[in-house]
This record gives structure tokens, C-alpha cells and sequence, in this order.
């Protein structure tokens, strides 16, 4: 069946209302168009990660399907929501294509990497999933600074990745790097048992450091936006400044569920973003 692209938009902003815990608190604040050609950017990153992360499929799966999505942006579709709505907002705004197919790769290097050796490695594999997002979105923006756009997404990921940890381990992946962990004293028999040692806290706060010197040089593209993509952009790095506020609140015991944001708090930190700007 030929999805139209009013029900193209409309699902991939479904998707995002549903499953982005930060993501769709900012692009409220985006003209309808904006807003539009961001969630379909969404939900294709989206596509990509429950395609890498289903426990269901086998890695020759996943491959399988990562490299099909990647196909799929060279093609022109017919009954995919997503593909849809993403075909239509690329023919709107200038989206790279490399950025699409480097989350496809991130996906892919999700399949055959569970480790990284050190930060260099783990930055690589943070520009392909996030990153990326960040250089696809600036063209919505409608600012040509895909380098801090990258910035930010690299950030938000770093967050990620230290709020997910435990989620992470039961995926058997371990994104914290591996010099770090043996420099700070902390084995992945400690991350198994959620172990939230002074070692593990002394390792985070380090990660934490790292994560807010990406977020200061991410926070440099909103003089470079109008108003309302860098209100937008401004309350993506004021949220998950946030979640990390909480995470070292919290000592930086993320296991057994990371602290998180409430609907109302996610709000009061989106408008307060808008007024200022």
C-alpha cells in the first residue's frame, strides 16, 4: 500500500513522541516543517538501532537489514513511513546523504564491536551514530557548521553512554573504554555486579568532564540559528546536561535503571530554554 506523505509525517512523529526520552521535547519548539524533517531523521536513526540492538536476530540479520535501510536511501519509496517522510524531507532541505549512511555504519559497527580500546576509538564510533544525526540535522537548522553540529551530538552520546551502561552490559557491549577502565581500577566483572565502587565514581566523573567540554564546543552553533532551531537545539543540550546533573547527584550509580527527567521537569527545562533565547 502507497503511504501518502501526511501519514509519513505523522508516523515518524508518533515514533518519536513514544520512544525519544529528550528528542521530542526540543523539536516542539521547530516550525512544522523543521519539526517534521527532524523526526523523520529520527526515526531513522531509530530504524537503525532496534535493527543492531534486537536480541532476536542473528548478526548476519542485522547486517542483512543495516544494509538494506542503506540501500533504501538511494531508492525511491512507496510503503515505508519512514523512508517516506525522510524522502520528502531530504527533497526539502539539503541533508547529506553521508550523514545518513554513516549511522547505517554505526549500526553495522555495532554488530562486530562490542569494545573500544580507547577514547580515539570510541569518538569514531560516537560520530557515526550521533554525530551523524547532528550534521543531518543542521540543514534543517539551516546553518553550515557541521562540525559543531557534530559537537553536540557527540555529547549528548558520551551522556548516553554513561546512563546506559547497565542496558549497555546486558547487550554485551561495554562503550566505556577499555585504557580507562584499567587506568581507573575498574574490571567489567565490577560493571556485571554493579559495583558503584570509588574507583567506578572517580571513572565517571572523569567521563562526565569529557561528555561537558563536548556539550561547551556543541553549545557554540546557536549563534549560527535562528531562533527557534537554536531554542531547540539549546534545550537537546539542556536536558541531557540534566540527566548528567542527576546521574552525578545520584553518585553515579547508574545500574539496576539511571536516573532520569520527569515529563514536568523535561518542560520546565524546555521553556526556560525558550525565554532565554
Amino acid at each position: 500500500m502507497t503511504v501518502t506523505v501526511e501519514q509519513a509525517y505523522a508516523e515518524v512523529e508518533r515514533l518519536t513522541r513514544e520512544r525519544a526520552r529528550n528528542f521530542s521535547y526540543g523539536i516542539r519548539l521547530l516550525p512544522k516543517p523543521k519539526r517534521r524533517a527532524i523526526a523523520a531523521i529520527y526515526a531513522f536513526a531509530r530504524a537503525v538501532d532496534d535493527v543492531a540492538d534486537d536480541p532476536a536476530l542473528s548478526v548476519v540479520e542485522k547486517r542483512a537489514r543495516l544494509e538494506a535501510l542503506g540501500d533504501a536511501l538511494d531508492a525511491e519509496p512507496h510503503d515505508s513511513p519512514m523512508l517516506v517522510a525522510l524522502s520528502d524531507a531530504r527533497r526539502r532541505y539539503p541533508i547529506r546523504p553521508e550523514a545518513l549512511h554513516a549511522l547505517v555504519d554505526g549500526g553495522l559497527q555495532d554488530t562486530e564491536k562490542a569494545r573500544y580500546a580507547d577514547f580515539d576509538e570510541l569518538v569514531g564510533y560516537c560520530r557515526r551514530v550521533a554525530g551523524a544525526v547532528g550534521v543531518a540535522c543542521i540543514a534543517v537548522y539551516g546553518a553550515d557548521q557541521p562540525q559543531r553540529a557534530e559537537a553536540m551530538g557527540i555529547a549528548l552520546q558520551l551522556i548516553n553512554i554513561m546512563r546506559d551502561v547497565d542496558e549497555d552490559w546486558s547487550l554485551g557491549r561495554v562503550y566505556i573504554p577499555q585504557d580507562e577502565l584499567a587506568s581507573f581500577g575498574v574490571s567489567e566483572g565490577d560493571i556485571a555486579a554493579g559495583r558503584c565502587t570509588s574507583a567506578w565514581q572517580a571513572l565517571m566523573a572523569y567521563q562526565a568532564a569529557r561528555a561537558r567540554s563536548y556539550l561547551q564546543e556543541g553549545r557554540t552553533l546557536l549563534p549560527y540559528l535562528d531562533r527557534r532551531s537554536a531554542a531547540c537545539v539549546a534545550a537537546f543540550a539542556n536536558l541531557y546536561e540534566a540527566t548528567l546533573e542527576r546521574i552525578e547527584d545520584a553518585g553515579f550509580d547508574v545500574f539496576g535503571g539511571a536516573p532520569g527527567l520527569s515529563p514536568l521537569t523535561k518542560l520546565r527545562i524546555v521553556g526556560a530554554g525558550l525565554v532565554t533565547r
